[in-house]
């Protein structure tokens, strides 16, 4: 697994600059003022600083952008980053100057010189988050770098409340990992032990197999998976790090890939649905973040792990099949499995867990992606308060999220003349008449959130905070809902 950058917090010496190897980053506001450590880089690079504070392409540099000077006269470290960052800068502007000096950073690690300037935690966070390479499946020649170790010199260390970054990294880097993992690597079999060794953490982790999940009745979860030799499973993982209240339920879809079924995907691109289980991924980095910062919250994640295989087993358009709720369910479409999968998750979480609230987590539709593109996940909520208080969340931590509507003329669209329900509701409107589908299966009274990461989950470009690639989309958006919401 892919292990975030260290870092440590240090007063800030500007004695030593000279001697510090790797890169050096100084922080300098729009008006070209130097503070003491940005001085004394210019000195000792005769200059460089300040002919980038001067030159033309200065002025129309934003807050946060990085300009990098290699191989500096005058200095051991082999780079030196010239961050336009005021004393005070907002949230994504230190966050931005942090994903360009994680870009940067390499084995020799970084000194970051940023003094009494604000916005240090999201300094820190962009640049741990950008610092980041999915490398399993290479062949190494010789021993593997590890990145080295980020210095932040600072004017009262002591006072800088970042001591979770690490346990947030190590969340977000273990749901990248999970989604950029090739399905032949990452089977059901193979993500269950992943899941179960979050036990070391302190994380309650429990298997459900096939025989279980016919005896509780999850028709609809089973279905999906029986085209495929890999075995259906629905992992239980709970962190009771609270008090006597009722858990926040996290459920993911955990489609490891999804060929389509019966109703076949395109070759092109197809290799892509290694992703598809990118929901999960999300529950299962922030089950990880809880237990390594021991969060002070009751949380229970589920997610439904299946294969989506075409095979002489495998359910086909017009079936109808049975939920574990009750409700049958006719099949139009066996690559609208997800929401089959989800739908029996959802029901056992409240049967089993009467929770305080419920969040599932999917890459559900493409109808999401040609909605809100890349950048925003689409977010549907029975509660205005809940879906607000994730919304505000994920504006926080800069995880872009858009709410869409639900409605019973949506709903209608998923009336079945055979069965209680069909699958799809046809194209218009896709992701919300898939969201109505899911609403049919939360019971009177539970808040619920319903999150499509289609867009999100993994980009042909870098995102935001990652390279192209599993993005981590959701991780830090739901810690820190719960931070603000579950822990007093």
């Amino acid at each position: 697994m892919t292990t975030p950058a260290t870092f440590r917090l240090t007063e800030t010496d500007v004695n030593t600059l000279g001697e510090a190897s790797g890169l050096v980053a100084v922080f300098v506001p729009e008006e070209g003022t130097l503070d003491a450590a940005a001085r004394r880089v210019n000195r000792l690079t005769k200059g460089a600083v300040e002919r980038v504070t001067t030159a033309k392409g200065w002025e129309k540099a934003e807050a946060g952008d990085v300009t990098i000077l290699s191989w500096p006269t005058g200095m051991t470290a082999e780079k030196v980053a010239v961050v336009k960052l005021g004393k005070k800068p907002g949230p994504e502007a230190a966050r931005k100057a942090g994903v360009a000096l994680g870009k940067a950073l390499g084995a020799e690690g970084a000194t970051l010189c940023l003094a009494n300037r604000k916005g240090v935690r999201e300094v820190l966070t962009g640049a741990m988050l950008r610092a980041y390479d999915y490398t399993d499946q290479k062949t190494k020649s010789g021993e593997e770098k590890a990145l080295g170790e980020i210095v932040a010199m600072v004017s009262k260390p002591e006072e800088m409340d970042v001591d979770d970054l690490s346990a947030v990294a190590e969340g977000v880097f273990f749901c990248r990992d999970l989604v950029n993992a090739p399905a032949n690597v990452l089977t059901t079999t193979s993500y269950a032990e992943q899941l179960s060794a979050l036990s070391e953490h302190g994380v309650e982790v429990e298997v459900l197999e096939e025989e279980k999940l016919a005896e509780l009745g999850m028709g609809a979860l089973l279905a999906v998976g029986q085209g495929s030799d890999s075995p259906s499973k629905v992992v239980v993982m709970k962190w009771m790090g609270g008090g006597d209240e009722a858990p926040l339920a996290l459920v993911g879809k955990g489609v490891v890939f999804d060929t389509g079924g019966i109703s076949l995907k395109p070759g092109a691109g197809m290799e892509d649905m290694t992703m598809d289980m990118g929901g999960s991924a999300v529950v299962a980095g922030v089950m990880k973040t809880l237990a390594l910062r021991k969060a002070k919250a009751n949380v229970v994640g589920l997610v439904g792990l299946v294969e989506n295989m075409p095979s002489g087993r495998a359910y086909r358009p017009g079936d109808v099949v049975k939920s574990m709720k009750g409700d049958t369910i006719e099949v139009i479409n066996t690559d609208a499995e997800g929401r089959l999968v989800l739908a029996d998750v959802m029901w056992y979480a409240q049967e089993t867990f009467q929770p305080s609230g419920m969040i599932d987590l999917a890459t559900l539709t493409g109808a999401v992606i040609i909605g809100l593109g890349h950048h925003n996940a689409g977010l549907l909520s029975n509660d205005d308060g809940f879906v607000g208080d994730i919304l505000k969340a994920a504006g926080a931590e800069g995880e872009g999220a858009w709410r869409l509507p639900l409605g019973n003329d949506y709903a209608d669209q998923l009336k079945s003349r055979i069965a209680d329900v069909k699958n799809v509701g046809g194209r218009p409107a896709g992701t919300i008449t898939a969201a109505e589908f899911l609403h049919r299966f939360v019971k009177e009274g539970t808040r619920w959130c319903h999150i499509d990461i289609a867009g999100v989950a993994s980009t042909s470009f870098d995102s935001p905070y990652a390279p192209k690639g599993a993005s981590g989309w959701g991780v830090r958006a739901l810690d820190r809902f719960i931070r603000d919401t579950c822990e007093g």
